[in-house]
């Protein structure tokens, strides 16, 4: 008999022995939901691969509009978010889906189209003026429509302008920032885009930089937790050891290293 139970307690040690490493094995996996910006302008394959060697972390990386990213967060399927539009941001906390933003960077909008410019909004005062003169030339305009922070951006603009856009001229996709580009340049349209994917795009397209500046382009990242305690399998520890090291001093100096054509494509702001 005494054989039998210390039989029967061996194989349970055996299972749950095995069972362990596969429980750590997913624990370091991390989970981030980011914009399309981060991804296409190439910043988080500069970035990760330095946290996963010092980390032993793995991040799989989920790229789709904030407003999206931000919908995964609130259901749990992502354990950290990296998105830019702050109001959105801010709501996601006060909700209780997130725990605190942090400010990781920030870079600006610019709206882009042919090199004739035939709306001329080279010479707009305003980014709203700018607009207006699109409407009013009933130029094409290709918005992303994807809830994106872009996009939120975008619909801020338009109405800072006070225009309702609609028409043949104004085509929503519903597709990130790098398909919006390509479209615009096949369709000789305008777009509005972060300095960041234009930088790495520029050189595949016949599009141009037509306006910038403009205070309301301003575009800041911040990076949340989600919130663990509305659902069990979040990776509150691999969540938090990516926010500290994207705010700590070395990963914001290699932010400030990251350069296209000579320009940097984010600015770092962790503390500020």
């Amino acid at each position: 008999m005494l054989k039998i139970v210390s039989y029967f307690v061996f194989i349970l040690m055996s299972l749950v022995s095995h069972a362990a490493p596969a429980k750590h094995a997913m624990n370091q996996t991390i989970r981030l939901a980011t914009t399309t910006s981060t991804e296409n302008s190439g910043l988080l394959h500069f970035l990760l691969p330095e946290f996963e060697q010092q980390s032993g972390y793995k991040v799989h990386v989920i790229a789709v509009g904030t407003g999206k990213a931000l919908k995964m967060g609130q259901a749990g399927d992502v354990d950290v978010l990296l998105v830019h539009a702050k109001e959105a941001e801010n709501a996601f906390i006060k909700q209780g889906f997130g725990r605190k933003r942090y400010a990781v960077m920030y870079n600006d909008f610019i709206l882009i189209g042919p090199a004739n410019d035939p709306a001329a909004i080279s010479t707009s005062p305003s980014a709203a003026i700018a607009l207006e003169r699109i409407d009013a030339a009933q130029q094409l305009f290709i918005s992303r429509g994807d809830d994106s922070g872009t996009h939120k951006k975008e619909k801020k603009l338009w109405a800072a302008a006070t225009i309702s856009p609609a028409g043949q001229w104004y085509r929503e996709i519903g597709q990130g920032m790098g398909k919006a580009i390509q479209m615009a340049d096949e369709l000789d349209a305008y777009t509005l885009t972060d300095r960041g994917t234009w930088l790495s795009y520029k050189d595949k397209t016949r599009l141009k930089l037509l306006y910038q500046g403009d205070k309301l382009l301003f575009n800041p990242y911040g990076i949340i937790a989600v919130n663990p305690k509305l659902h069990a399998d979040i990776n509150a520890r691999g969540a938090d050891a990516l926010i500290q090291w994207l705010i700590s001093a070395p990963a914001q100096q290699l932010i400030g290293q990251y350069k296209k054509h000579g320009q940097l494509l984010f600015t770092p702001s962790a503390g500020k």
